[in-house]
């Protein structure tokens, strides 16, 4: 715990996590999509492959851990519009389709239960009083397994939250980026614009439409997407937790028949805005610039 504390203290000290310095007014409004759950399963995968058929510039969050990474690294690998990200993953939380640890039950205890699966939920993981060191290893094997398929990783960010629930969880993640040279997604000062995933499958499009139309200048506007076809092996998965929404599967394709919609690749390609990707982030800012967010 000592030792995790003093690399909490090292990091957000001595990695200078600056505030960016503002746009000018006149400016074109960085958009910033960042699609999640590659790798999940094969509706995810060409789902993703949709989006990135459009060849917009946009970031994608994949899952080491699950059975789907592989056809979803290949498919990545394919387009140079894309910024990798790994989807640090520490929770499975659906009911029909489990999966666990990429370094193996054995070597992280704390974090799986009696199957060797991860913990549906960030409370049932926490509740289990997980070990901090197996946190890392777990995180580090993901980010080695998806440097092993050949991808090129430009941030980190958490599936669930669960990485980063706690200030000792936070500064392993943090250490594991500067380790690794990678960046963080949400360090940008990004502002996270809900981009309709609640709204009705019916109102998708026309929801999206008007966030993005509303969009003000001050900071990269993050539109975090979950993107994903209505077939059956989608539509089984029941998650495991309340807050979760009902019919996944459509909800997940109406998400992605809007950002892929005609309509709305062009208002994306208006001059007022100027769409970006994690790549592009840390490339024209730097890992120096990055600051922890707010809680």
């Amino acid at each position: 715990m000592k030792r995790v504390a003093f690399l909490f203290v090292l990091f957000a000290g001595v990695a200078s996590f600056s505030r960016a310095q503002p746009a000018h007014a006149d400016a074109p409004i960085p958009i910033l999509i960042r699609c999640d759950d590659i790798g999940m399963c094969h509706a995810v995968n060409l789902a993703a492959k949709a989006v990135l058929e459009t060849g917009i510039p946009v970031s994608m969050s994949v899952m080491t851990p699950c059975s789907w990474f592989a056809e979803g690294a290949e498919i990545l690998k394919k387009y140079p519009n894309v910024s990798v990200g790994i989807h640090l993953t520490l929770n499975a939380e659906w009911k029909q389709y489990r999966w666990g640890p990429v370094s193996g039950a054995p070597a992280v205890p704390s974090l799986v239960d009696s199957l060797g699966h991860f913990f549906p939920s960030r409370s049932a993981l926490f509740g289990n009083n997980p070990s901090l060191q197996e946190i890392e290893t777990e995180l580090r094997a993901q980010i080695d397994k998806a440097l092993r398929a050949g991808l090129k990783i430009d941030y980190l960010d958490y599936h669930m939250g669960a990485a980063v629930q706690t200030p000792e969880t936070r500064a392993i993640v943090e250490k594991l980026a500067k380790e690794y040279q990678v960046a963080i997604s949400r360090y940008y000062d990004e502002v996270d614009v809900e981009g309709g995933y609640s709204a009705p499958v019916a109102n998708k499009l026309d929801t999206l439409a008007a966030k993005v139309n509303g969009l003000q200048p001050g900071g990269t506007k993050l539109f975090v997407f979950h993107v994903g076809l209505d077939t059956p092996e989608m539509s089984a998965m029941e998650d495991l937790n309340p807050f979760g929404p009902k019919d996944m599967s459509k909800h997940r394709n109406a998400e992605l028949n809007a950002l892929i919609a005609p309509f709305f690749q062009q208002l994306l390609r208006e001059p007022r805005f100027r769409l970006v990707n994690y790549r592009m982030l840390k490339q024209e800012k730097g890992l120096g610039a990055m600051r922890r967010p707010a809680p």
